[in-house]
This record gives structure tokens, C-alpha cells and sequence, in this order.
């Protein structure tokens, strides 16, 4: 199948081992991937900051840009959720009923890695290999936006060589939530404070995550606390293989 891949700014920017990870899984399974150049961010940032007019000229570039794809990719559970949720409701809001047509049309064919892999892209054996002791964070966007649901733990469940353990309150937010980590400071450190310790507790050597953004926020509270977890995107791990 041809799969265009979306890739989010701050994975582009900051974190681009996921996506780079994702073009591997995917061409593992035999499909060809195509990246449009012309893609930017997504506009998720500025909906959720109240700068509705900004958002929805992002949404236009994004919908214009993915118009054609058969079907979308993403390693970005929040950046998905976006594009399927609230695309449809800025237009709207605008008066722009039949913009939130294309967005809704557009947003049935924009999956997550995940779901993608458990979905549309199903079945299919990426042959994944990663001998370490994992456990799995699930983001607040892909629990509640998305409902993907227990699809990222059957992913990882499939890896050869893995050892996957539960994390104590998993489905308690890291803290980050995008510009909520910078105006309430103090709380979102004291979230990833006790989402740091359940992870160091499982004894894992790794916390794999959907979202990038979340696992930065993750990624930074362990490498202060100087624990040696590393925090890694779903993909990462997918695309671990046995060496030939």
C-alpha cells in the first residue's frame, strides 16, 4: 500500500528517531512511503491555545497538502487527534461548513502508528526484535482522543525477545500537556515527579510512549533524576531487529 507519513514539528525538530523509525517499519512491511515536503505543524498548539484563526489556516494547509493520500501515518497520537477532532470544529465555529466536510472526510484516512498498524495496515509481521525489559506509558491523547485502546501493548506483546511490565497508574497524565507544562509549572513537575518513580520502580530499561512530545517531558524527568531509563517512542522499538 502506498502510506503518506506525517511527520509532527516538534518530531521533525526534536525527537526525528521516530519517524525515521516509522519509515522503517513500514517499508519492512512491504509498503511504499512518500513524504510530502510541503507539510508543516499542524496547528495543534495554537487550537489549544485559543488562536482559533491561526489553527484553521494550518488545517487548510494540512488538508490541501494531504488531500490526495489513500491513507496517513503518523508517530503522533496528539497531532492525530487534531486533525481528526478538531479540524471539523474550528470550521465549523468559522462558518466554513463545507471546509469541515473535507476535514472530517480527511480525518477518517489520518491514523496513528498504532492504530494504523492494528488497523488498516494489519496483519503484518515487522519481524521486531528488542531484548530489554519495557513498560508502556499511554498517553492522555491516544487514551482519550484516539481510544487506541490496548493496540500499542499488542504491538509490543508481538516483539521478539521483549519483556514488558506494568507500569503502576499508567493512565495518569506525564504532566506535559503542551503549554500546560509552562503556565502551571509547578504541577506538571509534580506529575512527572510520581510518573518517574512508577516507571524506575518496574525496574524496566525503557518507557515506550506513543507521543513524542509527552516522552520528552518523560525523557527529561529521567535523565534529572539520573535513573539511565531511556524513554522511547512505540516505533523505536518496532524497528529494533536482529542483527544479520
Amino acid at each position: 500500500m502506498r502510506v503518506t507519513l506525517f511527520v509532527p514539528c516538534y518530531a521533525d525538530t526534536l525527537a526525528p528517531n521516530a519517524a525515521i523509525a516509522t519509515v522503517t517499519i513500514l517499508e519492512r512491511l512491504g509498503h511504499e512511503v512518500v513524504y510530502p515536503e510541503e507539510q508543516t505543524c499542524c496547528g495543534q498548539v495554537h487550537g489549544n491555545s485559543g488562536y482559533f484563526r491561526e489553527a484553521l489556516r494550518l488545517a487548510e494547509r494540512f488538508v490541501d497538502v494531504f488531500a490526495d493520500a489513500d491513507l496517513v501515518v503518523a508517530p503522533s497520537a496528539s497531532c492525530v487527534g487534531t486533525v481528526r477532532h478538531l479540524y471539523a470544529r474550528l470550521a465549523r465555529r468559522a462558518g466554513k461548513v463545507e471546509l469541515a466536510e473535507r476535514f472530517e472526510a480527511l480525518g477518517a484516512r489520518v491514523f496513528e502508528l498504532s492504530e494504523a498498524l492494528t488497523g488498516p495496515l494489519a496483519p503484518g509481521d515487522a519481524e521486531s526484535f528488542f531484548p530489554h525489559r519495557v513498560t508502556y506509558h499511554p498517553t492522555c491523547h491516544s487514551l482519550r482522543a484516539l481510544r487506541v485502546g490496548d493496540a500499542p501493548l499488542r504491538l509490543l506483546e508481538a516483539v521478539e525477545g521483549i519483556e514488558l511490565v506494568p507500569l503502576r497508574r499508567a493512565e495518569e497524565c506525564c504532566g506535559f500537556g503542551g503549554t500546560f507544562a509552562v503556565k502551571n509549572a509547578d504541577t506538571s513537575a509534580a506529575m512527572l515527579a510520581d510518573k518517574v518513580a512508577a516507571i524506575e520502580a518496574t525496574g524496566a530499561e525503557a518507557c515506550v510512549a506513543v507521543d513524542g512530545s509527552c516522552l520528552l517531558q518523560i525523557g527529561g524527568g529521567l535523565a534529572r533524576s539520573g535513573s539511565g531509563v531511556q524513554a522511547l517512542h512505540l516505533a523505536e522499538v518496532l524497528a529494533g531487529a536482529r542483527s544479520e
